[in-house]
């Protein structure tokens, strides 16, 4: 499928740009008019961190006009295995004033547009709109469904990656010239807790450069009309293996979104439909901050720590005298429990601990408590020594 998102009138390359763009001229698949048709381009990327990095690097070097960028984060020590449009001296500031200084030390003639805020139903079809393609860098579903229903809204490109661990995945949704959405691969958001983020599971530093070249690839196919790009087609990368697959996506005829029987209409509250968002009649989590915990400790309550991280994350850093009960293990090592003890539940950031909450409590036990902020918690407010991930 050869698409062609742009029809704009040609414009002038200067005499910097013709050299700097000199080997895609060459090229019969992109030309001088190719290379204008980029020039008047443009591109959002949803996110500036392992995905985005890579991405807006190539889309700003190979003369994509104007490219957005949509974030909120700073630059944190733990994004710079991986988020190469950042480095040292931006610890502790905004990725998005990083990631505009990055790409106009890289290519003076591309406009970098910021947009410091996050995508929310409320103003992610104002921020979409301008943009010819949509670059989907998140790491999470609430936003992914967000982008997918606001491009298929708008009848835009979205060019989908995501990764985990040593595996990614990249595909092209766009109903609009025939092919499925996000949606029709996943009908559903998986319960909340059961895929762990990046941040939580990990993520070979170089894999977002691989997935996030290949979403750049997509983007820069579809504005100059040539090539196959991924619609209806879902690519598969597996770097321990070194192996590329592919899976047939198809349209799903009940797709709520896409399908001629759509129920879906405007944009949704998507914290609801992915259950990240507490219901009304949800039992409420009791939490305690890393301060107060180490202040009971002192005073000699009877608190025992219970850590649900993985024994490879308990070797990076512990509280003194918790006890190690990863959240997998936790369901066949409940016996060794006692109901009459006050747990404190801790995880890196006081997402899993939140889960295995919820299992003690179904099983019985009612005095539990949540470190808010989990390990990392710990080290900011109680033990700065404390080596964190």
């Amino acid at each position: 499928m050869s698409v062609r998102v742009l029809d704009a009138p040609p414009v002038d390359l200067s005499r910097e740009e013709i050299a700097r763009y000199s080997r895609h001229l060459i090229m019969p698949e992109v030309t001088i008019d190719g290379q204008r048709r980029l020039k008047r381009s443009s591109a959002l990327l949803v996110g500036a961190g392992g995905l985005g990095s890579p991405a807006a690097l190539y889309l700003a070097a190979a003369g994509v006009g104007r490219i957005g960028i949509v974030d909120f984060d700073v630059v944190d020590e733990s994004n710079l295995q991986r988020q190469i449009l950042h480095d040292t001296t931006w610890v502790g500031r905004p990725k998005l004033e990083s990631a505009k200084a990055r790409l106009a030390a890289l290519n003076p003639h591309v406009h970098v547009e910021t947009h410091a805020a996050a995508l929310t139903r409320d103003n992610a079809l104002e921020l979409l709109a301008p943009y010819d393609v949509v670059i989907d860098g998140t790491d999470n579903f609430e936003t992914r469904y967000l982008t997918n229903d606001a491009c298929f809204f708008l009848k835009k490109p979205n060019v989908y990656g995501s990764i985990f661990r040593f595996e990614g995945q990249a595909s092209v949704f766009w109903p609009d010239r025939g092919g499925p959405c996000y949606r029709c691969l996943y009908p559903e958001p998986p319960p909340p807790g059961l895929v762990p983020s990046c941040a939580e599971g990990g993520v070979l530093g170089i894999l977002p450069g691989v997935v996030g070249g290949i979403q750049a690839t997509e983007a820069i196919k579809i504005l100059l009309g040539v090539g196959e790009p991924l619609v209806g087609r879902l690519l598969l990368y597996d770097a321990l293996a070194m192996r590329f697959d592919e899976m047939k996506l198809r349209r799903d005829p009940e797709c709520p979104l896409c399908s001629p029987k759509a129920t879906l209409h405007e944009l949704q509250d998507y914290a609801a439909f992915c259950g990240t968002g507490r219901g009304k009649d949800a039992e409420p989590v009791e939490e305690i901050g890393a301060g107060e915990l180490k202040r009971r400790l002192d005073a000699g309550e009877p608190l025992e720590i219970l850590d649900v991280r993985e024994p490879h994350e308990w070797a990076i850093c512990r509280i003194p005298g918790a006890r190690l009960v990863p959240l997998g293990a936790l369901a066949e090592r409940m016996h060794e429990l006692d109901s009459a003890r006050t747990y404190v539940l801790q995880c890196r950031s006081g997402v899993r601990s939140a889960k295995a909450l919820g299992v003690l409590r179904q099983a019985g036990f009612r005095r539990l408590l949540n470190l808010r902020g989990g390990v990392l918690a710990w080290a900011r407010e109680v033990d700065p020594t404390m080596p964190t991930y």
